[in-house]
């Protein structure tokens, strides 16, 4: 997702904190995905038509929703964000009556809604989005300015929704089969938009509309606008999936700096490829495309605006200089193809299944170019950015995010699973299994949960409820006892019962398996002092008498 700072992991803990305390009837309208006026349609396609004008900062066009009746009603919501407007709605030719609460818009059919029956219906809008206050984290349309002063625009959207500038069924649970992107600009500048350009129309009136067809399902926040003087540099890559064409979309006057610095992208592919899968979006391609903000995981068109710097922003955030070998913004943001934009949670609650195997790739791809003991360090360091500040998991039903510790506790969550399973190809098929089972799919947490479980062959539940729904880190406290070494864990999860790997003799380490009640085992170090606790476990831990 978006590039990850101090300021980001401070931001999403105060919104969760400060969203915990207090919902709004506006939160649940736009959060709850199982409201009456949500559940009975199924988006099947979106074709989406938009104007920008560079002058004066608005949109206008209109969205062609296709959609299955799942049962008969006559009420159907749609969110459109103020100071967006919806000037009007069309079905079977005729105007229908509208009815605004906040952001959201709901519409009273007429037309028959026939059990398990395509319709159709087109909502007209227009307005001023919302500018970004700080994109991504505080979203919106980024207006800017290239070097040589050019219109320089795009979106970023996630959390705060893609409803900010065109009308949709602004929840993660019901992605479009498919979508068609039109988007048009002043004849000087290019837009670059999911999937692949299908044609470009000129319009005679000094415009021109560019039409990007998605083959894949795709989730509302990962529909973009990216609006400047852009080129293309062409390439493929032979993947798991075939030939996968590449395209790196960047201002002109990058093209030199984009052609080296870009060379990443295929040991990353063949990286994640190994780990995870094949590519999730081969019909669509692979696309980097410069942006005037830091990043974010636009499916099929990543954003990239780390200005051709290793690291992040160049900077390493794990402290420990594996992250300044490549350029984080490349390989996160592409890491979610597979973890946010195939696999996509239900609820915005759930981001974790975003964010923490994301983090994660991090490391895997650390591992594939520099080594396993790399990995491991530059996992260690990124836990210094650790807040165990609020849960990581969100309320439900409300547009809520948890703490920003979904990206590094999340992550090191998963490697504590990875030392558990101790086979690192069993690990491996568990990720890919994860992208097989769940490929294009939105899920919960408890499927992603029961999924791993029924891989590592031992029930979970206790790992990831400490982990996800508490703020602490379990404590392995410790004691001897003679020739044993008695443990047990203190945690806020009942009956806590994760495997640790610790050293009790000096052929290295071992699986124990700790209670919250005191057990032993024999050790048979030569000095005492020796025990340690495998540092690849992120835990605390705490010697007493």
């Amino acid at each position: 997702m978006r590039g990850i700072t101090m300021l980001c992991i401070v931001l999403l803990a105060t919104l969760a904190s400060s969203a915990q305390e207090h919902f709004t009837r506006a939160d649940s309208l736009r959060g709850n995905i199982n409201a009456p006026q949500r559940v009975w349609w199924d988006v099947i396609h979106y074709d989406l038509h938009v104007t920008v004008n560079t002058e004066d900062s608005t949109f206008s066009g209109f969205n062609t929703i296709t959609y299955k009746v799942l049962k008969p009603d006559t009420l159907l919501q749609i969110d459109l964000q103020t100071p967006m407007v919806i000037d009007s709605v069309i079905q079977d030719k005729k105007s229908l009556p509208v009815t605004r609460d906040g952001n959201a818009w709901f519409i009273r059919l007429s037309s028959p809604q026939t059990k398990d029956k395509k319709k159709q219906l087109t909502v007209f809008y227009s307005g001023k989005p919302r500018v970004a206050k700080n994109a991504p984290w505080d979203g919106g349309i980024v207006w800017a300015k290239d070097e040589k002063g050019r219109p320089w625009i795009a979106s970023a959207v996630q959390g705060i929704g893609a409803s900010i500038w065109w009308p949709n069924k602004d929840v993660q649970s019901d992605e479009p089969e498919a979508m068609t992107i039109n988007v048009t600009v002043p004849n000087e500048l290019v837009d670059v938009s999911n999937g692949r350009l299908k044609k470009t129309i000129e319009n005679g009136d000094g415009t021109h509309t560019y039409v990007w067809q998605v083959n894949n399902p795709i989730n509302n926040y990962d529909v973009a606008v990216n609006i400047g003087n852009y080129i293309e540099m062409k390439d493929s890559y032979s993947g798991e999936g075939g030939k996968l064409e590449l395209g790196y979309w960047v201002l002109d006057y990058n093209e030199e700096k984009a052609k080296e610095h870009f060379q990443v992208v295929k040991p990353m592919l063949k990286c994640f490829e190994y780990w995870f899968g094949k590519y999730p979006f081969y019909q669509d391609s692979y696309k980097l495309v410069e942006t005037p903000f830091l990043g974010m995981e636009h499916q099929s068109a990543v954003a990239y605006g780390n200005k051709f710097k290793m690291g992040y922003k160049g900077t390493d955030l794990s402290g420990t200089g594996w992250g300044l070998k490549w350029d984080f913004l490349i390989i996160h943001e592409s890491g979610h193809e597979w973890f946010g934009n195939s696999i996509t949670s239900k609820d915005l609650a759930d981001m974790w299944i975003h964010e923490s195997f994301t983090n994660y790739s991090e490391t895997l791809f650390t591992e594939c170019q520099y080594g396993l003991k790399a990995a491991n360090e530059y996992l260690q360091g990124i836990r210094k950015n650790i807040k165990n500040d609020v849960p990581i998991i969100a309320p439900y039903g409300v547009n809520a995010e948890g703490s920003g510790d979904m990206y590094y506790k999340g992550a090191n969550m998963i490697h504590n699973i990875r030392q558990i399973m101790e086979n690192d190809e069993a690990f491996r098929q568990m990720l890919r299994g994860l992208n097989k089972t769940f490929y294009h799919q939105t899920v919960t947490t408890k499927e992603i949960e029961q999924f791993m479980s029924n891989a590592v062959g031992m029930d979970l539940s206790k790992v990831f409820d400490q982990y996800l729904r508490h703020t602490t880190v379990p404590t392995l406290e410790y004691r001897f006892k003679g020739q044993q070494v008695q443990y047990r864990w203190v945690t806020d999860v009942k009956d806590f019962n994760m495997p640790v790997k610790v050293k009790l003799s000096d052929n290295g380490y071992k699986l124990i398996y700790p209670g919250t009640l005191w057990r032993s085992s024999s050790v048979t170090l030569t000095n005492m002092k020796d025990f340690e606790v495998d540092k690849n476990f992120y835990i605390h831990t705490k010697q007493v008498q």
